[in-house]
This record gives structure tokens, sequence and C-alpha cells, in this order.
């Protein structure tokens, strides 16, 4: 049972012990005081997790910047001897379109957590900076927990994905299994990493990673 519903109980239970003693009307504006004060409480709670919320995906957007710079210090500049094995992954830009703050959450989420995996492959060829390579993994798990935050209402609710969402998530899949094969293909060479390293600077510089639209109209920012 969470933190809530114990005080609720809690609140509920001593309002009831301290009306035993009083009569039926005393005893009913007690109750209603109660619940008038839980409902207040349960406000201004979610009134403040909302805020929360606003301010975590404020974070998010600076934490992917910072991610695209790790990616570019990680292995310097682009070695020119990998680009006849350059390859393109198409990378489905039709989620682009869903500007529904949480289905952009839910997408971002799914693409963070896929780069996170790809990037625990075995990058021992690859000759990059271990510091830098474990600056951006751990940026990376930073903003998945960050979404995750803000998505827990929807996940406790286990509220399904809609059709369109479902679609765009198979797409991610297949393009992340593209990027998966390439680099079993390549036996993860250093020009496979440099490649994949490059696709994925494509792909966190996309707009969707700002999360703010519509955020700094609606708190009267800037």
């Amino acid at each position: 049972m969470d933190e809530k519903h114990i005080y609720e109980r809690h609140c509920i239970s001593s309002c009831l012990q301290g009306t035993s003693r009083r009569g039926r009307v005393k005893e009913d504006l007690m109750i209603t005081m109660c619940l008038l004060h839980i409902s207040l409480v349960m406000l201004f709670s979610t009134e403040i997790s909302s805020l929360d919320c606003t301010i975590l995906l404020f974070q998010q957007n600076k934490m992917n910047t910072e991610s695209l710079e790790l990616l570019s210090k990680i292995g310097g500049q682009f070695p020119l001897r990998c680009l006849k094995e350059n390859r393109n992954f198409r990378l489905p830009q039709k989620f682009l379109k869903l500007r529904q703050k949480e289905n952009a959450k839910v997408e971002i989420q799914e693409i963070l957590q896929l780069i996170f995996y790809i990037f625990t492959k075995n990058l021992t060829l690859a000759a990059w900076d271990g510091r830098y390579l474990e600056r951006f993994q751990n940026g990376l798990n930073q903003q998945i927990e960050h979404l995750e935050a803000c998505l827990t209402e929807r996940m406790e609710k286990k509220q399904p994905y809609s059709r369109s969402e479902e679609i765009i998530r198979l797409k991610l899949k297949k393009y992340f299994q593209k990027i998966d094969n390439f680099l079993k293909d390549k036996q993860y060479s250093l020009c496979s990493w440099e490649i994949i390293r490059l696709e994925m600077r494509r792909c966190l510089q996309y707009k969707h990673f700002d999360l703010r639209t519509g955020i700094r109209k609606k708190m009267n920012l800037f």
C-alpha cells in the first residue's frame, strides 16, 4: 500500500475516533472536513508531481545535448577510411509527426533504451575513450529514468499502447535490429562502430527529442 493510501486511511480513522463521542451532525461534519482535507492534499500532490515532471523534461533536453557532445568526444573525428562502409539504416521518421507530448515521451524512452542496448555490445575494437563512453552510457540511463518518472501514472494504470504507437515501436525495433545485425556482420570492427556512432548522432539530433514544445508557453517561460 502506497503512502497516499496509508495517509487517507489514517486520516479517516482519526476522524471517526474523534467523532465517536459526538452527535450525528458533528460526526458527519467531521467526516466531510476530513474528506475535503484529503482531496486538497491529493490535488496539491498532483500539481507538485506535474511541476516536477515539467522540470525533468527541461533537464532531459539538456542531458540529450550533453549526450551528443559526449558521443562526439568518444572517438574524435570520423575516420575517412570508414566512409566506404557507410549504410542508410532508414530511421523511421513518421514518429516525428506524433506531436502529443505523452506519445513523444513513450517513443523517446523507447529510442534511448535501444541506443543504450546497442552501446552495451562488444566495444573492444572501437578504440574509444572509456571515460567518455561511461559518461555517455550513464547519461542515457538517467534520461531513461527521467522519462520513466513522467510516465509512472500511465504505467500504473497499465494503459495499452495505441495502434499508432505500437506500429512506431515495431518500426523502431526493426531499425535498431538492422544496426545490431550490421555490427554482428562486421564483427564489431572499428569502422562499424564509427558508422553507428555517426548514425546515433543523427538520431539524437532530431527535433523530436525536444519535449519542451508547448511547455514554455504553458509556464509563461521565454
